[in-house]
């Protein structure tokens, strides 16, 4: 009865706790749901299915960027302090933003501040032009303005050209611009009051340096640590993302030198994806335990930059909810790109062109007939990515479809989403491998302690990697399975009595909550 009340106790306690913790939702905004019938996804579409993102266990949502731009992406800005007119007006943001806080959700905002288009006015009014106003702001390499840092020419989706330009990040005016409209999003009113504000940005091509001519060096410290900096003054609870795209590093240097809240690894993603004891095993030590304290990855396995994982070589449904369990259970804060719970397809073409990202990124799959209003296809009959689209009539890949199956891919996502809201040491329990004697097999305990609280949580967390039934044994002497409680995985399997060795099925994911 004493054991029972101590954890009635501490769910109670965990209440609290449980808001620090986020599941992640990634959407691509043109491609999900198109509330007004033009074929573009736009916001009012993603407030119409906040009901089916909070089922989902969602607490956060990250929206791809909404300002204008030339780009069906909307990556790189023409004007950032203006919303795309196909996704809405400000007061449609305004409302998605009030209604997603009434929910006691979060909202962040995706935004790339390196580089803008050629139509951008910055580049407009100072190419040729060394007496503009904004003659420095651009990053050019000569002094007469001619020769601005580009990146190759690209052919949009629908035919156009356009160039990007690299942002003088170094400029003191370009600085005091971004601040300034960074804090506007934050705080559209400047009354102190987030209710109308984003929660969050994620920035993405974040660099340290751009090119090698020493002219744009420390940039991690010299100008986006002080954008941060100010940010916190106006909300000190934003939440600041930064995206590694280098596989080589977990990006460490940005929590050290812009102090970044959280960092999206590609090295993790590649681990996990690998299917491969060790690298996983040595990316989850690498970043959960030697990151710097408080700091906590995004972890995630796909995005709008990635070729969709169920698309991947030798993929099934097995591996999917194994590299989904690795998703949620790991640690820090799972992120999931929309239509991932539904294994949505999806690879990049080879035709040099911006559209061959369009695969990746299709119309969310809501309907058994890939066709229904609110299917946001802005790209049908525009080239090879809709000639060899993966959207396709009753594949059992739709919300619709999986809806009605008690064992798809979207009940297990909702299953995870619910075990990672509910358990403490899943939600901000901190990492350790527990070594086992199977090579196929990883094994972790997420242990969270509150000390103002007296709470103490286990969770034992095992999964298989291949495609067969494999037999574990834990070498952690200190293991006592027999205050193990098995909260989700097949339910006819359990430890042998007295002992740690357990038969797991191919693909298995298993967590144990060890009783106080």
């Amino acid at each position: 009865m004493i054991r029972l009340l101590a954890f009635v106790f501490c769910l109670l306690c965990f209440t609290t706790a449980s808001a620090q913790q986020e599941v992640m939702y990634h959407v691509f905004v043109r491609s999900f749901f198109d509330s007004n019938g033009d074929g573009h996804g736009d916001l009012k579409g993603i407030q119409q299915k906040l009901d089916y993102l909070q089922e989902m266990g969602v607490t956060t949502i990250s929206l791809s960027p909404v300002y204008q731009s030339d780009f069906y992406h909307n990556l790189y800005a023409s004007d950032i302090q203006k919303t795309d007119s196909k996704y809405g007006a400000f007061k449609e943001y305004r409302d998605l933003i009030q209604n997603i806080h009434l929910r006691k959700m979060k909202l962040y905002q995706e935004i790339d501040l390196q580089y803008v288009s050629t139509k951008h006015l910055w580049y407009t009014d100072s190419f040729k032009n060394t007496k503009s106003a904004y003659k420095s702001y651009i990053y050019y390499t000569d002094a007469n303005n001619q020769k601005p840092f580009a990146l190759p020419e690209i052919v949009t989706y629908n035919g156009a050209k356009e160039t990007l330009v690299a942002v003088n990040l170094k400029n003191a005016g370009v600085a005091a611009y971004y601040t300034k409209a960074l804090q506007y999003w934050a705080d559209p009113d400047k009354n102190g009051n987030f209710n109308d504000g984003v929660d969050g940005f994620r920035l993405v091509d974040v660099q340290d340096k751009i090119d090698s001519s020493g002219k744009t060096g420390n940039l991690l410290k010299g100008f986006y640590a002080p954008l941060f900096e100010n940010l916190k003054k106006v909300n000190p609870k934003i939440m600041l993302l930064t995206e590694a795209a280098d596989t080589k590093n977990f990006g460490t240097a940005f929590y050290t030198k812009a102090n970044t809240d959280r960092v999206m690894s590609y090295k993790l993603r590649e681990s996990i994806l690998s299917f491969d004891k060790k690298k996983i095993v040595a990316a989850a030590d690498s970043i959960f335990v030697k990151n710097p304290a408080d700091k906590y990855p995004v972890v995630f396995i796909e995005n709008e930059n990635t070729p969709r994982v169920a698309s991947l070589e030798g993929m099934n449904v097995g591996k999917l909810r194994a590299a989904a369990g690795l998703n949620f259970l790991l640690g820090g804060v799972p992120s999931v790109y929309y239509g991932q719970e539904l294994g949505m397809k999806g690879q990049p073409l080879q035709t040099g062109k911006d559209g061959d990202k369009i695969p990746l990124r299709e119309a969310y799959d809501w309907f058994a007939g890939a066709q229904g209003k609110g299917l946001a296809a802005w790209y049908k009959d525009s080239g090879a990515w809709w000639d060899k689209t993966e959207l396709k009539p009753n594949d059992g890949i739709s919300a619709e479809e999986e809806e009605k199956d008690a064992n798809s891919l979207l009940k297990y996502y909702r299953q995870l989403g619910k075990i990672k809201r509910m358990q403490p040491a899943l939600a901000l329990g901190n990492y350790r491998e527990i070594t086992n004697t199977n090579d196929n097999i990883v094994s972790f305990m997420r242990t969270y302690i509150n000390k103002e609280t007296a709470m103490y949580e286990q969770a034992l967390v095992v999964i298989n990697l291949s495609g067969a039934n494999q037999v574990v044994s834990f070498n952690d002497s200190q293991l006592d399975t027999t205050r193990a409680r098995l909260i989700l995985g097949t339910p006819n399997v359990a430890f042998k009595i007295e002992s740690r060795d357990i038969t797991m099925t191919p693909y298995a994911v298993q967590v144990w909550r060890f009783t106080p």
